[in-house]
């Protein structure tokens, strides 16, 4: 059961080509919640924390979960609970896109592992892919047909569905001193799936002549009472000629035949891989049986890959039977026919279901999630979540410059802080911004702002009547902010369509008289050299100077044009 048989299988399928002839889908491995559907919490959470190093663990649940000392054939090896996520996640995926009718035929080699129970490993196999695919078909046909061509008995399988009437488990298989020792005639399910449960047991040496015609006749008797909506059809290539552990002589065209039979019915098919211990023929037949599915023929002479050396003397893609003596008779395969067919008129013909809505399709649970935090994206894949400077608007014909980004921002920003400004109440300290190395109306708006704030400071020096607490004839006072100076060191790289709203903004603030500031007295006039002023006016004009002395660098040998500009 090593996955190379796997791989062996599908580079002999690539170097055919045949990928060319399908869609090669890479499935995501089955989360924890999507394989709990089946199989305990426990049972998978021991086999996520096992490793080989963990002795101690292992001996302590070895019973319990039927693995290491109590079941030889159910090793803990590293990387356990990966493997089995890929393989359930396989099946789910291939019982998704029949489901959605993205496919007729899903194929995963890597599937099949029919034994394994909901709380315990068997025969090589730990979680059951083929109950959780069963499981996904059902969401949307009401009746699934399973069908099991290894030599050993699908005993996994059967016992999930023992009692239920929606899925028909047929089996042909070998009985007797042989693992795992059940599908005898009498086991047919109980409950609502009495007669449910379809074995065929089956002695040594059966030919290709004897298997054909007793499978073609029951599964045609199954289809035709049953009409499943759907099949899955495990096809474990230990039922081959020669192989390690089984005891059949089929050749692989004699294996295949199942394949091609099962595509006459046009039911949406899944095939899934199996047993399977002599590795070279297990890749052979898998090959072969999906040249079946497509409707393709491929040489026998294998073209030359990768283990083209596993292959020698032959080099052929063939299994010839061989001259086992047949132990199965004519008289018993007889009677193994019939007594099927009596159990399959016991039941209800193509029973009907209940009908509900179809249940949506499971996402990661948030434990899946958070292991995944911590791998990284590509930097392609993080600036598909940026958004370009260019693409603020779905189109250019939106009008009013909505594709131009500066215009486009200078105007929503004028907008948006009028009405920010109109709600605001008139005694709410602002901390405008401004640059100074920005355009020259940018200069202008800044310069005014600091000569209120000089004159402001000299007002502040002003005498009080000490009787009224009134300001002084002729002061005017203007709101305050001690963070000004601050704020015009940061603001330096500021943009011009920042400016255009300071000046905006600045207009407003004109025209919207203070809290502190009276509505009545003089009026603050603007200077011009023949101007006969009074002391307060003078203060003006030695703050405006001061202001230059700050913009111009040149301190008393500054220029001045009268208008309060460098």
């Amino acid at each position: 059961m090593k996955p190379a048989r796997v791989k062996m299988a599908h580079s002999l399928v690539t170097a055919y080509g045949l990928q060319k002839k399908m869609e090669v889908a890479t499935p995501s491995p089955a989360t924890f919640r999507e394989m709990a559907k089946f199989h305990s919490d426990d049972y998978l959470e021991f086999l996520r924390r096992a490793t080989p190093d963990d002795a101690e663990f292992i001996t302590r649940y070895a019973k319990r979960f039927n693995v290491a000392d109590e079941c030889p054939d159910c090793p803990v090896f590293e990387g356990v609970y990966e493997f089995c996520s890929l393989s359930a996640g396989g099946s789910i995926a291939a019982a998704k896109r029949l489901n959605t009718g993205q496919c007729d035929i899903a194929i995963n080699w890597g599937g099949g592992l029919h034994h394994a129970k909901r709380g315990e490993a068997s025969g090589f196999c730990y979680v059951n892919d083929i109950v959780l695919a069963i499981l996904e078909l059902l969401k949307y046909h009401p009746r699934v047909l399973y069908i099991d061509t290894d030599v050993h008995h699908g005993d996994g399988v059967e016992e999930a569905f023992y009692t239920n009437d929606r899925v028909m488990t047929v089996s042909f298989h070998k009985f007797g001193e042989f693992f795992p020792g059940t599908g005898n005639h009498n086991d047919i399910g109980i409950g609502r799936g009495r007669h449910y449960s379809v074995n065929v047991p089956l002695n040594d040496g059966i030919d290709d002549e004897s298997y054909e015609r007793l499978f073609r006749s029951v599964i045609s008797h199954v289809m035709e009472w049953y009409r499943p909506g759907a099949v899955v059809l495990q096809l474990g290539a230990d039922s081959l000629v020669g192989d390690r552990l089984g005891a059949f002589n089929l050749s692989m065209r004699g294996h295949a035949q199942s394949v091609e039979f099962m595509k006459s019915f046009h039911v949406p098919l899944i095939m899934v891989g199996g047993g399977g211990y002599t590795i070279r023929n297990v890749a052979r037949a898998w090959c072969y049986e999906t040249t079946v599915a497509l409707g393709t023929e491929v040489p026998e002479d294998l073209p030359y890959h990768e283990y083209y050396e596993y292959y020698c003397p032959e080099y052929r893609l063939d299994v010839p039977a061989s001259n086992m003596e047949n132990l199965n008779t004519r008289e018993y395969l007889e009677k193994s026919r019939i007594r099927v067919i009596e159990n399959l008129r016991q039941i209800a013909h193509a029973p009907s279901v209940q009908m509900h809505g179809v249940p949506r399709d499971e996402f990661s649970s948030d434990e899946e999630e958070d292991e995944k935090k911590d791998e990284r994206i590509t930097q392609r894949m993080s600036d598909k979540y940026r958004t370009p400077d260019n693409a603020l608007s779905d189109s250019e014909d939106e009008g009013d410059q909505r594709h131009h980004r500066q215009s486009y921002r200078a105007t929503t920003g004028k907008e948006a802080n009028r009405e920010r400004r109109a709600k605001e109440s008139p005694s709410t300290p602002r901390s405008p911004r401004s640059s100074p190395r920005a355009s020259p109306a940018a200069r202008r708006s800044l310069r005014e702002r600091v000569a209120k704030r000089a004159i402001q400071e000299i007002n502040q020096e002003s005498p009080v009547d000490e009787m009224t607490d009134a300001p002084a004839e002729g002061t005017v006072h203007t709101e305050h902010h001690e963070d000004d100076t601050a704020n015009m060191a940061d603001d330096e790289e500021a943009s011009v369509a920042d400016m255009e709203q300071e000046e905006d903004n600045m207009d407003i603030d004109e025209g919207t008289p203070s809290a502190q500031t009276p509505l009545s007295g003089p009026p603050q006039l603007p200077y011009t050299p023949n101007t006969v002023m009074d002391p307060h006016m003078q203060s003006h004009h030695a703050a405006i100077q001061r202001v230059d002395e700050l913009f111009t660098g040149n301190g008393a040998n500054g220029t001045h044009d009268g208008s309060g500009r460098p």
